[in-house]
């Protein structure tokens, strides 16, 4: 792997022991991954925020570092709201540690915006092509493939030394030959919304780490691409997908490709099965009783033929964060209404600030708009039992890191289900 001579004084430990770790960690991964060198990023995201996955361990390493960010910087979701982490029940020792977590990394001069969709954030813009050292997964696919930016899937520690160094190692997606599509996702029906989400957890687990084209009968918006990609990035390990005719890679001359060797027909049923499903492991097929009463979350449902009540305890929405179309969605549809349970909508502080009309309609229904953390990552939710989500990433992720049930239902089903029309 090839240094200039700057990089070569860092790695000798001149510019600090901090830098020296840092330039240490990027010249390891570009030695395993055969870099030879490292190039300029326009920006970074770290993950491992949550004092809930990180421990006192992580918190120890990010306080004896010593130096500032080169790149604008901004963090993963904490493990709870940082203006009013007391509304949902967070403990005062674990708050404290959080904020000791934030307080670190803003030493080191990252902007202590805590989000899974930096891509919202003003100031914070990715144009195509652009360098990123970005570390959630749903947001290096949405970079990757909705952007069509370039990063790899970053750890917490490689993300921060891209970030104090300025510059990550030249492999895996920011190659363009590494980029093309390796597998053929055919989607024989029409899909919208919540059917992003659901395809996505059925596709991820196709597919695990390759880069799928998906030829789809519909044109999904910013928003069922966004729920698309974090779902196959949660149920399976996808950081880069192509849909044909609609991310900007299939629409450059300049990107060639070839028919993947591998294709696959996802039908309806596969999907319907999604959101049919319920219990501990996300697990795709019905499940009993639990099970037939989430099928009316399935498109084209209204109500739960002989059920009697939801089995859901709480409803969450906002993985990843929502975009401020969503919000608006959601307040319209919670209009008049009043919530019977706890019903937690998680986005971005500056989204909820820019918006604050619609987070004041949707919170009037009892509802709670929720910044900065996340259903996942949060040890909020561990009082409940199952939890209904209108999102593939967190109905992959909900039963392992939050020990809840999961059920899948589209937007208007979690409304439904939180103001007790069913």
């Amino acid at each position: 792997m090839y240094l200039t001579k700057e990089e070569e004084r860092t790695l000798r430990g001149e510019d600090g022991e901090t830098l020296r770790k840092m330039i240490e960690i990027l010249v390891a991964l570009g030695d395993i991954y055969g870099a030879d060198a490292l190039i300029p990023i326009k920006s970074a995201q770290v993950s491992g925020v949550s004092y809930k996955t990180i421990g006192d361990a992580g918190i120890e390493w990010i306080s004896d570092l010593n130096s500032t960010v080169k790149v604008p910087t901004v963090l993963n979701p904490a493990g709870m709201d940082m203006n009013n982490w007391e509304r949902l029940g967070i403990d005062p020792a674990f708050a404290a540690k959080q904020i000791e977590i934030i307080k670190a990394f803003g030493r080191l001069g990252i902007d202590p915006k805590c989000t899974c969709t930096p891509y919202y954030l003003s100031g914070f813009d990715v144009q195509y092509k652009d360098h990123l050292a970005w570390g959630e997964s749903s947001a290096i696919s949405f970079s990757n493939s909705v952007l069509g930016a370039r990063t790899n899937r970053e750890g917490g520690p490689s993300a921060l030394a891209a970030a104090l160094l300025g510059k990550t190692p030249d492999y895996g997606y920011h190659k363009t030959e590494n980029r093309k599509p390796s597998y053929e996702i055919i989607v024989d029906f029409e899909t919208s919304g919540s059917d992003y989400g659901a395809l996505g957890f059925v596709a991820g687990k196709m597919v695990g780490n390759k880069i799928p084209l998906f030829k789809l009968k519909s044109v999904p918006t910013h928003n069922e691409m966004k729920m698309l990609g974090a779902a196959m990035a949660a149920s399976g390990a996808v950081a880069l997908y192509h849909v044909d005719g609609v991310t900007p890679e299939t629409k450059d001359k300049e990107f060639v490709y070839e028919k993947p060797p591998e294709s696959v027909v996802i039908d309806q049923k596969d999907i319907n099965a999604v959101y049919e499903s319920a219990g501990g492991t996300g697990a795709t097929g019905a499940q009993g009783a639990a099970g037939a009463s989430v099928a009316a979350g399935a498109p084209g449902a209204t109500g739960v033929a002989g059920a009697t009540r939801s089995p859901n305890d709480i409803v969450t929405i906002g993985c990843p964060h929502c975009s401020k179309e969503e919000l608006e969605q959601i307040a319209s549809l919670l209009e008049g209404k009043t919530v019977v349970k706890e019903f937690w909508i998680f986005t971005a502080r500056e989204v909820a600030e820019q918006n604050k009309t619609t987070v004041n309609r949707i919170e009037k229904s009892g509802a709670k708009v929720v910044c900065d953390t996340c259903m996942v990552v949060s040890p909020a939710a561990n009082s409940y039992k199952s939890m209904l989500v209108n999102s593939g990433k967190a109905f992959a992720y909900v039963p392992s890191m939050c020990g809840l049930k999961a059920t899948y239902g589209t937007v208007e089903k979690c409304v439904k289900d939180a103001t007790g029309e069913i």
